[in-house]
């Protein structure tokens, strides 16, 4: 089991950890700061850092068995064995900008009045897809109401309520294709609060204001009851 230092501050950029297994292209940490790949947000790349100097490059991270996380390396590269100290360090900026768009998607979410179907994430981009029949969305409109956002400031915050409570509150689900992680016995909330409140388990900027200026730059139909919506950062 991979203890996910990210779900409790997701600004951590490096950690001291132990190689817990290693092996076909992959290394399994006890701790983690690396993101790994889920709900439309990319896993984190980096390096890993042992013993005199030694450092291997992270090129991906995804999920494995049960609750390990795989920090995903170059085939046949030397990994460090079980029971190896290691250093953990993220690509920041890669990060940050994930962190931004990430949040800056939680926005948009509130201000589209639609289930969402679908979306994803680059550390340029960002979708979401809506259950829209109509096109009712004016792209420019919505830039100017996620600006709005933005400009607020608003703190966000991460909570955790049981599988019962969230079961009590089916509203807080707004995504159809994808639903939020059960069995653990808790489910993690992202709160922005008076814009959205939904489970989530991406990492996220600490205030709106550090999303920075958005831009939509179309809205396509996908299907007679799919309307994709496309944001970018502008930095």
């Amino acid at each position: 089991m991979t203890e996910r230092l990210y779900e409790q501050d997701g600004y951590l950029q490096r950690c001291d950890a132990v190689v817990a297994a290693a092996g076909d292209g992959a290394v399994v940490l006890d701790r983690t700061v690396f993101y790994a790949l889920g709900g439309g947000q990319p896993g984190d790349t980096g390096y890993l850092e042992w013993g005199d100097g030694r450092r291997l490059p992270v090129l991906d991270t995804r999920k494995g068995e049960g609750d390990d996380i795989l920090h995903v390396v170059e085939a046949g590269a030397a990994l460090p064995p079980v029971g190896t100290p290691v250093i953990a360090v993220i690509d920041w900026q890669r990060r940050h900008r994930h962190m931004r768009m990430h949040t800056c998607l939680h926005l948009m979410c509130a201000l589209v009045d639609a289930p969402v179907t679908g979306g994803n994430l680059t550390a340029e981009k960002g979708r979401l897809d809506f259950d829209l029949p109509e096109s009712t969305v004016d792209k420019d409109v919505l830039s100017e109401g996620l600006n709005a956002l933005v400009g607020r400031d608003i703190a966000t915050s991460t909570e955790w309520i049981s599988d019962a409570e969230l079961d009590a509150q089916p509203e807080l689900v707004k995504t159809m294709s994808v639903a939020p992680p059960r069995g653990a016995g808790r489910v993690r909330l992202l709160s922005i609060p008076g814009v959205d409140l939904q489970p989530c388990g991406g990492t996220h900027v600490a205030r709106t204001g550090e999303i920075g200026r958005v831009r939509v730059t179309r809205i396509e139909k996908k299907s007679r009851l799919n309307r994709r919506i496309v944001v970018v950062l502008e930095d």
